[in-house]
């Protein structure tokens, strides 16, 4: 399969790459610095250095032209301002949704996080006393989420992970529509990514995940609402 993945150098999809390249895979992860293009080709992946902030949906789904499936791993990250929250956690996604439909690609996997609907309304506007990052952060999340499930062209699945570690992968997790806050590594988030493409599971399902009991592609399996 080739799979785009927005947010290429982010750090799960750059174990994502690796494991999708290893099951001989041909991933393609979405950047904007090209400085990152040798991170990406040691993980066994293909760079597109585009900008998601200042690219247009044609632009964008004429590099989707022959896609399997997109993955949206982006992100403004920790350090960037609560209108980057909007611009990228949100608009970036839903920028991928709509090129992924003009291009035909019908497969979208979303890296969202936990209780992300649980935002203040209050501290998540811009330009008001009150702003949080944090909190427009869980509403770019919301809203994309939101802008996904609605999407009847697109076999979508919506992945919201826990507090993010790097410790070394279990394999085992728990799913549902709601859990407890959390912790899984990084490396189990990329797996089920990369179980849910290759196995064809978990479409048409948002679920939240943290380590658990359950191996990746029984819990994928199991997921039924």
């Amino acid at each position: 399969m080739r799979i785009v993945i927005a947010g290429g150098h982010g750090q799960i999809a750059l174990l994502l790459e690796r494991q999708l390249s290893d099951k001989g895979h041909d991933p393609i992860g979405i950047i904007r610095n090209p400085d990152q293009a040798a991170d990406l080709e040691e993980a066994g992946a293909r760079a597109l250095v585009l900008d998601l902030e200042s690219t247009d949906v044609d632009t964008l789904a004429g590099h989707l032209d022959g896609a399997d499936a997109v993955v949206f791993a982006a992100g403004g990250g920790g350090s960037s301002g609560a209108e980057r929250k909007l611009t990228i956690d949100r608009d970036g996604a839903i920028l991928l949704a709509d090129a992924a439909e003009q291009a035909g690609v019908t497969r979208y996997v979303m890296v969202s996080a936990i209780h992300t609907d649980d935002f203040d309304e209050s501290r998540a506007q811009l330009g008001t006393d009150a702003t949080d990052a944090f909190q427009v952060y869980l509403r770019a999340k919301s809203e994309a989420d939101a802008d996904l499930r609605a999407r009847s062209d697109l076999d979508w699945t919506i992945v919201r992970p826990g507090t993010l570690t790097d410790e070394a992968p279990t394999g085992l997790i728990s799913v549902g529509k709601r859990l407890e806050t959390g912790s899984i590594p990084r490396a189990d988030v990329a797996t089920i990514i990369a179980t849910a493409l290759e196995e064809g599971t978990a479409v048409h399902t948002q679920f939240e995940t943290i380590s658990g009991e359950a191996t990746i592609s029984d819990a994928l399996v199991a997921i039924r609402y």
